[in-house]
């Protein structure tokens, strides 16, 4: 790709005009820059050594070692020295990132993220006003936009990488790639190249190479600087509603303890449908450890649940229990969890999803307790020459081939699994069909779903799609801890 060459002073004056608009930097201020050693972190470091002339601030370097590539030792010598020639402290974390993806069923890249934040924490001065400084650029931003859009991601994930978040500031998110590789070329200061930027291993780069890259030879040649603009009025939209929410939330919240609260559903059916939502949304934020595990699913369940009619209940992960009583909506968190039913008759609530959280325990109807976790190759593969029993409870599947949140639910029309190696498709209503299942019971039994795509039917078969095989990276072991009594 060429690069666009820009003016200095120009790339210079849009990144301090970009600091001061979002108020990144204050006279006193303690800085800590993440540097790796390529063109963005270098160019960061380079404007703001320039700008701690102009606005007095301290300014410290950490540079993360993963130990992954053969070439990370080189990358480190060479920050080490660029801030030893411009007299800038440094510090050196060491992290094992691929030890630590594995002990967390993470991918090296989502391994690397938590890690090197982590790094960040670690380092900062606790007596001090500090700010991270991280490199991500216009194009960064294009992508993750373009990531969570294709993960169907709502407004939060569509508003893509924020200015500022907290104490993380990023200085050079108004530069494409091209202007800070320019800048760079201009000041002749050289920089580290990562070998995997090139690769198509990681989805990001995916987007990078084909799809982004596309837009801006075939389409517009400001792509990514659309995409950033787009993202940021998303950003503005969605810092809107939350404010309205979190008022209507207010609005209809009757009482909050430790591990109890309650909506008042009279006041709460008078909001909009869009805000109803989001009031569900910051209600299970309440009580739930990560965001991230509130779901789709979960704010569906919820919504259904406050339109029935008389006295209803859901189970939720995290030993969340929500109950309708007359006009009130209450939530408790408890140890105790649900245990399911093989009875014939079911309880209206009981069809209701459950949302999966790997690794954990969850509980199905139907099913009972349901425990998820990852297990590796190694183990998997033992396990599979010890001869499991063709009856066993315990099923695995290819986690790098789901694409969508794992959920258990009955049946709805268009769903589907794989039956053979030729991956041939059969809808779940045929395969029940020609199984001789009772059209009562298709009803009640409780798949794995992967969107309309079954992995899963519990008790008859999984599909051939997800099956683990010779070149699957990462495995999902569902495993039925305790059969349901009838």
């Amino acid at each position: 790709m060429q690069i666009r060459l820009k003016k200095t002073k120009d790339i210079y004056g849009e990144v301090k005009a970009h600091i001061e608009k979002y108020r990144m930097i204050s006279e006193g201020d303690m800085v800590l820059a993440g540097v790796s050693g390529g063109a963005d972190s270098v160019c960061m470091l380079s404007i703001l050594q320039k700008l701690r002339k102009e606005v007095p601030f301290r300014l410290m370097v950490v540079h993360v070692h993963h130990g992954v590539r053969e070439d990370a030792q080189k990358d480190a010598d060479y920050v080490e020295e660029l801030c030893r020639k411009w007299e800038i402290p440094f510090i050196l974390k060491i992290v094992d990132m691929a030890g630590y993806a594995k002990e967390n069923g993470l991918s090296p890249e989502e391994a690397g993220i938590v890690l090197r934040y982590r790094a960040f924490e670690e380092a900062l001065p606790e007596e001090e006003v500090c700010k991270i400084a991280v490199a991500h650029n216009q194009n960064d931003r294009a992508e993750t936009m373009l990531f969570h859009l294709f993960r169907g991601s709502g407004l939060r994930g569509l508003g893509s990488i924020r200015p500022v978040r907290e104490k993380i500031i990023r200085p050079l998110l108004c530069l494409s790639r091209e202007e800070i590789e320019s800048y760079l070329v201009e000041k002749k200061i050289a920089f580290c190249t990562d070998s995997t930027n090139g690769e198509d291993f990681y989805t990001r780069n995916k987007i990078r190479h084909h799809i982004l890259s596309y837009a801006e030879e075939h389409i517009c040649s400001n792509t990514a600087a659309h995409i950033g603009d787009a993202a940021e009025i998303l950003t503005e939209t969605e810092d809107f509603i939350r404010k309205q929410a979190v008022l209507a939330y207010d609005r209809c919240m009757l009482f909050r303890e430790e591990n109890n609260m309650a909506l008042d559903l009279v006041a709460f059916r008078e909001e909009d449908p869009f805000l109803q939502k989001r009031i569900l949304l910051r209600y299970m934020e309440q009580l739930t450890p990560y965001r991230k595990d509130i779901t789709k699913e979960h704010i569906e369940a919820l919504m259904q649940l406050t339109q029935k009619d008389g006295s209803r209940e859901i189970f939720l992960p995290y030993g969340l229990r929500a109950y309708k009583e007359y006009d009130r909506l209450l939530l408790t968190r408890t140890d105790k969890k649900k245990t399911g039913s093989m009875k014939k008759e079911f309880r209206e609530e009981e069809y209701l999803p459950v949302a999966v959280t790997v690794p954990g325990e969850i509980t199905v109807p139907g099913l009972g307790k349901v425990l998820l976790q990852y297990v590796s190759r190694e183990e998997f593969f033992y396990k599979k020459e010890q001869n499991i029993p063709k009856k066993t409870y315990t099923k695995w599947f290819d986690y790098d081939k789901i694409t969508t949140v794992l959920v258990f639910r009955t049946r709805k029309t268009g769903d589907y699994l794989t039956i053979d190696s030729a991956l041939r498709k059969k809808t779940v209503k045929e395969y029940m069909i020609n199984e001789k299942i009772p059209r009562m019971q298709r009803e009640h039994i409780y798949l794995l779903a992967d969107g309309p795509h079954i992995l899963w039917i519990p008790g008859y078969r999984i599909s051939q799609y997800y099956k683990v095989n010779e070149n699957t990276k990462r495995i999902l072991q569902v495993q039925l801890k305790e059969e349901s009594d009838g």
